[in-house]
C-alpha cells in the first residue's frame, strides 16, 4: 500500500505484528495506548494477518511479504530465504518513505522483515515477547534491536547481552478484557449454578469438542445439573456436543467464535481452554481459575510455558493434552465444583500476575527508547 510520510508535528511509530491474533491483540492494545497519546501508528503485516487486522487502529496498513519456516529441505529454506529478503527489501524502502521514530515486533516471522529493515538503518527498534519463553522470530532479532518487552519476567536472563536491553512490561490487553476485569469473582457455593467456559481457539476446539462433553458424562447427576457450558465449536462439531448435552440434560451455548469473550470469561466460575499468550495474560487481568490444556508438539513450547508459569503461582491447573481424559477432567471439575475456596485462592492468585496496564507501560518504554517527547508519558516502563 501506499505510504506517506506523517505530519511533521507527530512521530510515527510503526509496529509490526501477524501471524495469530495472539500477536495482533497485544499490538493493537499498545497502537491504542500509543494513540491516546497523540502519536501515530501505523501497522505493518502479512497478507494473512492483513485479512483479520480491519479494527486494527492504524494511520495505514503496510503488507510486506514473509513466510514461516515449514521445514529444513533445501527448497522450503530457500523458499523462506526469498520471502523474507524480499520483504526486508520492501521494508529498507518503508524505513526511507516513513522515517518512524521506532519500529516495533510482536514476534512471529511477519515482524523478521520490518524490524530487521530498521536496525539495518538504525532506527530504534524493540520486540515484545509475550510468551514464557522466547520464540524463534524474536531470538533471531533479539541481539539486534535496542530493547526487549517480556511478558515475564527473567526470560533472557541467561543471556547477559540480551538481559541487560530486557523490560518486563506485561502482556498488554484489550480494552474489553479491562472492562471485564472490574467484576469481582464469586464462586459458587453448594447447589448453585455453576458457569463453565470451554474454548481453545481454531487449532484447539476439536479436542475440547472430544472431552468436555464426554467428561460431564462421568460426573454424578447434582454435579452435573450445576453445569452452565458456553463452549467454542467447530461448526463441524456443534451438532454432536450439543446432541450430547441435550442427552444429558446440561444447559449450553455453543459457538465456532465469541466476538465478547472477554465478558464471558468475566462470568465464568472455571475457564478450560488453551494456554496461548493472550489467553493467559486475560484470565490474569480478569482474575479468573482455569484448567489450561497446553498445545502439545510445538517447536517452542511456549504453551507449556506460558500455563507452568500461572500453574505455578496458584492460578491454575496445568494439564498436559495426554492427561486431558474425560475421565481425569471429570475428577478436576468434581473436585473444584465442590471447593468454592479453592476456586477463590485461584482467582486471586492468577490477577496477581495480572498487569491491566502493559499497554501504557511497554508506550512508557516506547516513548523513552524512541527519544519522543509526549505529554503525559510515564517515568519509567519496566520494574
Amino acid at each position: 500500500m501506499s505510504a506517506e510520510n506523517p505530519s511533521a508535528d507527530k512521530p510515527l511509530v510503526l509496529i509490526a505484528a501477524g501471524g495469530t491474533g495472539g500477536h495482533l491483540f497485544p499490538a493493537e492494545a499498545l497502537a491504542g495506548a500509543l494513540s491516546a497519546r497523540g502519536i501515530l501508528v501505523d501497522l505493518a503485516t502479512d497478507e494473512r494477518a492483513a485479512r483479520y487486522a480491519g479494527q486494527f487502529p492504524a494511520r495505514k496498513l503496510h503488507v510486506l511479504p514473509a513466510d514461516t519456516m515449514r521445514g529444513r529441505s533445501p527448497m522450503a529454506l530457500f523458499r523462506t530465504a526469498i520471502a523474507l529478503g524480499t520483504g526486508v527489501g520492501m521494508g529498507l524502502k518503508l524505513m526511507r518513505h516513513l522515517k518512524p521514530a521506532a519500529v516495533i515486533g510482536f514476534g512471529g516471522y511477519p515482524t523478521l522483515p520490518p524490524v530487521m529493515a530498521a536496525a539495518l538503518v538504525r532506527r530504534p527498534t524493540l520486540i515484545h515477547e509475550a510468551n514464557g519463553v522466547m520464540g524463534r522470530a524474536n531470538a533471531l532479532l533479539a541481539p539486534r534491536v535496542t530493547a526487549i518487552a517480556t511478558g515475564y519476567p527473567g526470560i533472557v536472563d541467561k543471556d547477559e547481552r540480551l538481559r541487560a536491553k530486557a523490560h518486563h512490561t506485561g502482556n498488554p490487553v484489550r480494552p474489553a478484557v479491562r472492562e471485564a476485569a472490574s467484576l469481582p469473582f464469586a464462586a459458587p457455593q453448594a447447589g448453585e449454578p455453576f458457569e463453565l467456559l470451554v474454548f481453545g481457539g481454531s487449532q484447539g476446539a476439536r479436542i475440547m469438542s472430544e472431552i468436555v462433553p464426554a467428561a460431564l458424562e462421568w460426573l454424578q447427576p447434582q454435579v452435573r445439573a450445576r453445569l452452565r457450558v458456553i463452549q467454542q465449536s467447530r461448526p463441524e462439531d456443534i451438532d454432536l456436543v450439543r446432541a450430547t448435552y441435550a442427552r444429558l440434560g446440561v444447559a449450553c451455548e455453543l459457538a465456532p467464535f465469541f466476538t465478547d469473550l472477554p465478558a464471558r470469561m468475566a462470568k465464568a466460575h472455571l475457564v478450560v481452554g488453551r494456554s496461548g499468550a493472550s489467553t493467559v495474560a486475560e484470565l490474569c487481568v480478569i482474575g479468573r481459575p482455569s484448567v489450561l490444556v497446553p498445545l502439545p508438539h510445538a517447536l517452542d513450547q511456549d504453551q507449556l510455558a506460558n500455563a507452568t508459569a500461572l500453574s505455578r503461582a496458584g492460578g491454575a491447573l496445568l494439564m498436559p493434552q495426554d492427561e486431558f481424559t474425560p475421565q481425569r477432567f471429570a475428577d478436576e471439575l468434581t473436585r473444584l465444583a465442590n471447593e468454592p475456596d479453592h476456586l477463590v485462592a485461584m482467582a486471586e492468585a492468577a490477577k496477581a500476575m495480572g498487569r491491566a496496564d502493559a499497554a501504557e507501560r511497554l508506550a512508557d518504554l516506547v516513548i523513552r527508547i524512541a527519544n519522543i517527547t509526549v505529554s503525559g508519558a510515564g517515568d519509567d516502563a519496566a520494574a
